[in-house]
């Protein structure tokens, strides 16, 4: 372990996540000759080649042993980076952190949170996201919220709410495309929950093509895009809430949606709910779950 090379490991990196070596040195605020010293001290250290040498104008490629070792130092730099950062905001009795995906954080969470630092000014609430489910340890986090079915090895964790499926798109789509979903160009969240053979097998049309269609990794990504006039997309209802009410999105079938059982997951971190101030964001957060 002493005698591992970071800074070398640092330059190759950069280099895998940007792509060439003058773009990694404007990220690392060094020259690019000393991004290519480094590399080239790995690659002495190593005894293998790390980038395939061709010409001048040619497009920077890395050898196969390159890409292995670029890949595995910028996620575990990344990782390094992170743990880093989170010892580092030593965080005090009033201080609450919540790692969530990045699409419940934006839609649902982050719109809600002024009315809680109102109600709680001493409570000072910090937002982790990330798209894979992780418990609250792993992100050094105080509560973790979930979407889907309920975590596996998570025994701690409860159901915060349920949601609804049902068709939306924006008001330019509808007035050139009309209301139609046979005809309709649908966009696909590859959120396994939010299929639209859920759609079709509870409502139909029975013909309805849901392999076709644009797919998003995200649940906020495939509302932007229905915002915007891309197609159809099949809505959690609690993340379209305010683009609906806003106008920007409308329900096309109204009256009909797929009910989705205990979609939200709360799951504390051990010992967390000790604490008074986590105390309260998770009474405030039921409460926000029921309307209440």
């Amino acid at each position: 372990m002493k005698d591992l090379p970071l800074n070398a490991l640092r330059a190759l990196a950069a280099v895998y996540d940007t792509g060439g070596i003058r773009p990694a040195g404007r990220r690392l605020g060094v020259t690019h000759s000393a991004v290519s010293r480094h590399l080239n001290d790995l690659e002495k250290l190593l005894g293998v080649r790390l980038l395939q040498r061709t010409g001048a104008s040619a497009p920077l490629a890395f050898t196969p042993q390159g890409e292995m070792l670029g890949k595995a130092a910028l996620s575990c730099l990344g990782e390094l980076d992170k743990s880093v950062t989170a010892v580092r905001e030593a965080r005090q009795g009033n201080s609450v952190v919540i790692a969530t995906t990045p699409s419940f954080a934006v839609r649902w969470l982050l719109p809600r949170l002024p009315a809680f630092e109102q109600r709680h000014p001493s409570i000072e609430v910090s937002l982790l996201v990330d798209q894979r489910p992780r418990s609250p340890g792993e992100d050094n986090a105080d509560l973790a919220i979930r979407m889907g079915r309920r975590p596996r090895g998570e025994e701690a964790c409860e159901a915060l709410m349920d949601d609804a499926l049902f068709p939306v798109a924006s008001p330019a789509y509808l007035a050139e495309h009309g209301a139609k979903l046979e005809s309709a160009r649908l966009l696909h969240d590859r959120d396994p929950a939010t299929h639209w053979d859920a759609w079709r097998r509870a409502h139909g049309p029975q013909h309805l093509d849901t392999r076709k269609g644009s797919r998003y990794s995200s649940s906020d990504l495939v509302l932007k895009a229905a915002e915007q006039g891309m197609g159809v997309a099949l809505a959690r209802g609690r993340l379209a809430a305010a683009s609906l009410k806003a106008g920007m999105l409308v329900r096309m079938v109204p009256e009909l949606e797929v009910q989705v059982k205990s979609a939200y997951w709360l799951i504390p971190a051990p010992q967390a709910l000790e604490r008074h101030a986590v105390q309260q964001l998770v009474s405030w957060l039921k409460a926000e779950a029921t309307g209440n």
